[in-house]
């Protein structure tokens, strides 16, 4: 029997793929390999419980491993540094995309608008925060921290469309050059 963690992790996978709406119980079931009974034990709120346990998931990652340390560390470079590499290994390189997003461009996006909404201002204003401690005005921080989450974005849309993850390789890149922080 898998973990609940192991459960959710295998979830992001099918969320993923098919999206929410394409993600069916049989589909779920397949990726997951519980039974509708298991699935059901785990998650008596079906599919819905389902994909709010996976963006809390993504959420406590993303607060651990982004927003934190950007909010922590007193040298901003090394933060924003840090940053990077962290969205670079969650997203694989461009292989993976950001299920958040996904789900805000779906038709699921008025079911989960809050928390999809928290997610991105969270990660615009733990950066903007570390973009001031490294000298930005505010309203150039601010403006700075959305130009950058919404590149990342884009490019996780980009390496994906073109089936080219060395796509986001090079956004990335290029975004270390315009933040001031090539390792």
């Amino acid at each position: 029997m898998a973990s609940r963690d192991e459960v959710v992790a295998r979830l992001a996978e099918v969320f993923r793929t098919h999206g929410y709406e394409g993600a069916s119980l049989a589909r779920i079931g397949a990726g997951t390999g519980l039974g509708k009974g298991s699935m059901y034990n785990f998650f008596p709120g079906g599919k819905e419980e389902m994909a709010q346990a996976v963006m809390a998931h993504i959420d406590a990652w993303f607060r651990s491993e982004v927003f934190n340390p950007l909010r922590a560390t007193d040298d901003s470079a090394a933060g924003v540094a840090r940053m990077l590499d962290a969205v670079e290994l969650y997203f694989r390189s461009g292989r993976s995309v950001c299920l958040l997003g996904v789900f805000a461009l779906g038709y699921e996006r008025d079911l989960f608008a809050q928390t999809i909404r928290a997610y991105f201002a969270e990660w615009i204003a733990a950066l903007a925060a570390a973009l001031q401690r490294g000298g930005h005005v505010p309203t150039e921080a601010v403006a700075l921290a959305e130009e950058t989450v919404g590149t990342i974005q884009g490019a996780l849309v980009l390496a994906r469309a073109a089936d080219d993850a060395a796509l986001f390789t090079r956004v990335m890149a290029r975004l270390r050059l315009r933040l001031g922080s090539v390792p």
